[in-house]
């Protein structure tokens, strides 16, 4: 047992752990704090889980999103990542309504990040408006808060939309991942990848004319580009909902205009470009 620090050194760990972003203390074993006590589920329900392998492939999905949706989380996190991402795609699908997939992402566990954020951070506007917002990840603002956007970035982006006629009452914010990583990190790969279908069916629900991207891995996730956001911003894009195709831009993500204000003469062309798309309002185009 290593020896106690002198309380002057300790306070000076602590103001260090606070501005590297550390807000939560934990322990070796990773433990689940915000979920009910619930006993291990039965090797019949994880049975479940195994692909099928007799033919019935619609069966087995159903199989397998209803033991995704009832298993604890730390069954899940030790589930095939395939698997888990096919429960998203399949329970994000059955939401009639951006109420009804809010309420089915509060109960889903399939995304460690769940249990380390403070609460979901959802979305934020008009569920009709004809223009949607989507970033990253949510920060420790709008994790406590449990709305995307309410930070200091979140407040430079209500600055660029009014400049364009715009607020929240007339735009849908959203992000990429609606749970706060730890420590503001980057999401992981798998982290995006389960998340995404629940983006793509509030795309879907919205349905909006007009689809900002806002920093490279939205863009990324979205639309499947590979370049620097540098060299994405500005361009129009096409954004397939499977039904519809949506006009897409990628623009240079708020917190990184905090960092770089010189680069705020580029986000603002871009949002001019998108205010006169929105002003000159064409048929949607079917897929």
């Amino acid at each position: 047992m290593p020896s106690a620090l002198p309380s002057d050194a300790a306070l000076s760990l602590l103001r260090w752990y606070t501005q590297m972003g550390v807000d939560v203390a934990v322990s070796e074993e990773p433990v689940d704090r915000l979920a009910p006590f619930r006993p291990a589920p039965a090797a019949s329900s994880l049975n479940a889980l195994e692909p099928e392998v007799n033919g019935h492939a619609a069966q087995a999905s159903d199989r397998r999103a209803a033991a995704l949706t009832i298993a604890p989380a730390s069954a899940l996190l030790t589930t095939n990542p395939d698997a888990v991402v096919l429960a998203a795609r399949e329970q994000a699908a059955s939401a009639p309504s951006l109420e009804a997939l809010r309420a089915i992402l509060e109960r889903f566990e399939g995304c460690a990040l769940r249990a380390t954020a403070t609460r979901l951070v959802f979305g934020d506007g008009s569920a009709t408006a004809r223009v949607m917002l989507v970033g990253e990840a949510p920060g420790r603002e709008e994790d406590v808060e449990g709305r995307p956007f309410v930070g200091r970035s979140g407040q430079l982006l209500d600055r660029m939309l009014a400049a364009i006629g715009l607020d929240r009452s007339s735009a849908y914010i959203a992000n990429l991942v609606p749970w706060r990583p730890p420590g503001n990190r980057t999401p992981t790969p798998q982290e995006a990848a389960v998340c995404k279908p629940f983006l793509e069916r509030q795309i879907e629900l919205v349905d909006p004319d007009v689809l900002v991207c806002l920093g490279a891995p939205s863009a990324q996730a979205l639309l499947g580009a590979k370049d620097g956001i540098l060299k994405l911003r500005g361009r129009w894009m096409s954004y397939e909902t499977g039904s519809r195709r949506i006009r897409a831009m990628a623009t240079l993500h708020p917190a990184y205009l905090l960092r770089q204000p010189v680069q705020k003469r580029f986000a603002w062309r871009d949002f001019r470009a998108i205010a006169s798309a929105l002003e000159t309002r064409s048929p949607p185009e079917r897929s």
